[in-house]
């Protein structure tokens, strides 16, 4: 689990593809600090386990699932990219809960400068806008941002100038791809009602609290 707060930039330093496989080596500097074989970075917003590290950088094997849902298999030696640990149960939650399991990827629209801040609009699968409303959380390669205003196949957020400087986002340009996680509750209640109608949903509710249920049957 993750918060969406960017901890620091880091850079690939080698990417590592045959036919079998295909790894990423990441030079770092704050992610590396007390870091074991086996702990979880998210790289982008994906949630990727450490297979060998040093003082410089770390590794890390991506499957073949997470090749065909996220931007990694883009990467070459040299880009940037967001990196996030694990969050400790004394971690301040100043972002939102992220998994580090990237939903789909979107395509940057635009950007537009507004004094010091910046807007992104993102273009998405319109499938996936249903889980994306005004006001709500998403995490774009990693990083917590919260929407302001949405369209049938696309969102936009805005960066303050302290996260642009934090973040890869503002070194992306338009039609480049990022990761996108949506926030996990309204999957959740997708699942639990897809099943049930809303008068049933209601009926439970207000038999459950004790409330009149006359017209909700």
């Amino acid at each position: 689990m993750f918060t969406g707060l960017v901890e620091e930039i880091g850079v690939v330093a080698a990417v590592a593809k045959s036919a079998e496989s295909f790894g990423l080596s990441i030079s770092a500097t704050t992610v590396l600090e007390g870091l074991k074989l086996g702990d979880s970075i998210a790289v982008n917003g994906v949630c990727l386990t450490v297979t060998a590290f040093d003082a410089a950088a770390f590794t890390v094997g991506l499957a073949p699932e997470t090749l065909a849902r996220t931007n990694l298999g883009d990467l070459v030696a040299g880009d940037a990219v967001n990196l996030e640990r694990s969050l400790l149960p004394t971690t301040r939650l100043g972002g939102h809960f992220v998994q580090g399991h990237v939903d789909a990827t979107g395509t940057i629209a635009a950007f537009h400068p507004d004094k010091d801040a910046l807007w992104l609009t993102v273009k998405t699968d319109a499938a996936l806008m249903r889980y994306i409303v005004t006001k709500g959380y998403i995490a774009i390669d990693g990083t917590s941002l919260t929407v302001v205003d949405t369209g049938d196949d696309w969102f936009n957020v805005t960066l303050i100038d302290y996260t642009q400087a934090k973040i890869i986002l503002p070194q992306k340009k338009p039609g480049d791809r990022v990761n996108l996680e949506v926030d996990i509750l309204a999957k959740y209640i997708e699942r639990l009602t897809q099943s049930r109608t809303g008068a049933e949903i209601t009926t439970e509710f207000l038999d459950q609290h004790g409330l009149p249920n006359q017209g909700a049957r």
